[in-house]
């Protein structure tokens, strides 16, 4: 009798829960906290969970277990009408110490076009707010943040379209906007949409201003990512290092998307700072 092969499909399905049991087993133990400061990304889909449960609390759970210094939001508020906030910011802040980034606009929104910006232990030098193009109303938010672990640091977060030609003027905005602004050591960072590499990718216009991408970390859907849609990229060599999507039971079933973090050498970036 002939043995029955697998299917490659299966082999893929087999492959992935392999990788989650050995997720599950490593988040079982707790890891040291690594050196730098940590940055994340997390499109929180409104606090809408895989289960379809409307969850604000089980989100801030997400946040507080990332334990990220500064840490970008997509879908933050609702999309239409006043644009309400979705998080308890105040409770947030008390258990976790992050406080948002201020932005202008509607007077019950959190962030801008959906994206918030929190922070811990510094200072907001400027805040830019910025209207993308493309067919869906889009935006990023710009801010200039000296953090008390040291540095100055230019975060750029934003939600990119679902349309690839959308996504190409959208890069390229950030990159004209680069240009005009000063020299200093930047990291992007958000929920670009994009799931190709290379020259195929709508982001490849960014290698202008940021060389060559970093790793690509799957985070979409959460349950069995396999794109992705969520990126951290910095403007200089050697400042982000160890990218990975935070992927625990938890962050799994909050959002249709995995976190991503990855940490950031502020003396790396105070070094290259003082070059420029």
């Amino acid at each position: 009798m002939h043995a029955r092969k697998e299917s490659l499909p299966a082999k893929i399905l087999a492959s992935i829960r392999n990788r989650k049991r050995r997720l599950d087993a490593a988040h079982s133990e707790e890891k040291p906290r690594s050196d730098g400061t940590l940055i994340a990304s997390y499109n929180v889909h409104k606090c809408v969970g895989n289960d379809r449960r409307f969850d604000p609390e089980r989100t801030s759970r997400v946040i507080h277990e990332i334990d990220a210094d500064v840490i970008a939001l997509q879908e933050a508020d609702t999309r239409f009408g006043e644009r309400t906030g979705i998080l308890d910011l105040g409770r947030l802040e008390r258990e976790t110490g992050l406080i948002p980034v201020p932005v202008n606009g509607m007077a019950k929104a959190h962030g801008w076009h959906g994206n918030v910006v929190l922070f811990k232990k510094g200072l907001v030098r400027d805040v830019h707010q910025i209207n993308l193009p493309g067919l869906e109303p889009r935006g990023a938010l710009v801010a200039e943040l000296d953090l008390e672990s040291g540095g100055a640091l230019r975060i750029i977060a934003a939600h990119f379209g679902l349309l690839r030609h959308s996504r190409a003027q959208q890069a390229k905005m950030l990159v004209e906007l680069m240009a005009r602004k000063s020299e200093v050591p930047t990291i992007l960072l958000g929920d670009l949409n994009e799931w190709r590499l290379g020259d195929r990718s709508s982001l490849h216009t960014f290698q202008s201003a940021f060389g060559p991408q970093p790793m690509a970390v799957p985070s979409f859907p959460a349950r069995l990512p396999v794109l992705a849609l969520d990126r951290i990229m910095a403007n200089r060599k050697g400042v982000v290092t160890a990218v990975e999507a935070h992927d625990t039971p938890l962050a799994r079933v909050a959002s249709d998307h995995l976190p991503v973090k990855a940490v950031v050498n502020l003396k790396r970036v105070e070094e290259l700072s003082t070059k420029s």
